[in-house]
């Protein structure tokens, strides 16, 4: 883990990178590295994240600039500027159920190469996908997601690049933390080696590359 600025962490990211960002409407969102790939104009984003947040708010700042090409997520609705560049096809829109949409970044994390679902067997959902069968009952095979980065939100972070979460901000951080190839982490707080317990760590040190310095 190396501890840098949020202007040479976003630097790394090159216009049409693929990544991951953490939150749930905005609560739990890297505020301080969406605004830097905002002022850097980072273009062509393939952004995955479980929502498109509000305009002005969260991964909604994307938008704002029109900076994302495709979009992964499990819904859009509270966004009229994100519902705009997909009606005019300005970008692409992937909408997934939001059960799969975390089971398939938690199959990437673990090197996993999907998962079987029932959701959506039947639907709009199922078409162009391999579906299996499974002791009589049909399922659907939803590959892993995986991107070059996710830009992560936590609680508290000690000097290793241990994390740990507060309340819903836990839905989607740690798991896009194991499904990035580098992973780039804002804290709250950023605290000695010691002050989060072991059984208290969420995200490992390992995990994390690149943690942003406060202040």
């Amino acid at each position: 883990m190396k501890a840098v600025s949020v202007e040479e962490a976003v630097a790394m990211i090159p216009a049409g990178a693929s990544v991951m960002v953490g939150g749930f409407m905005g609560v739990g969102t890297p505020e301080r590295l969406l605004d830097e790939v905002v002022r850097q104009n980072k273009t062509g984003l393939n952004l995955i994240s479980n929502d498109a947040a509000t305009p002005g708010k969260g991964v909604g700042k994307l938008f704002d600039r029109a900076l994302v090409s495709k979009l992964t997520a499990t819904h859009i609705g509270l966004n009229p500027k994100a519902q705009q560049q997909m009606l005019a096809n300005q970008i692409a829109v992937d909408l997934v159920p939001q059960g799969t949409f975390v089971e398939r970044i938690r199959a990437g994390g673990c090197g996993l190469g999907g998962v079987l679902t029932p959701t959506g067997v039947g639907t709009l959902v199922a078409e162009g996908k391999r579906q299996i069968e499974v002791d009589g009952k049909p399922f659907l095979l939803e590959t892993a997601l995986r991107a070059q980065f996710a830009l992560v939100h936590a609680f508290l972070a000690d000097y290793l690049g241990n994390l740990a979460y507060a309340l819903t901000s836990r839905n989607f951080n740690p798991v896009m933390a194991m499904a990035a190839d580098t992973v780039i982490v804002t804290a709250e707080h950023i605290v000695p080696v010691g002050v989060i317990a072991p059984d208290h760590v969420v995200t490992p040190a390992p995990l994390v590359d690149y943690l942003i310095t406060n202040g």
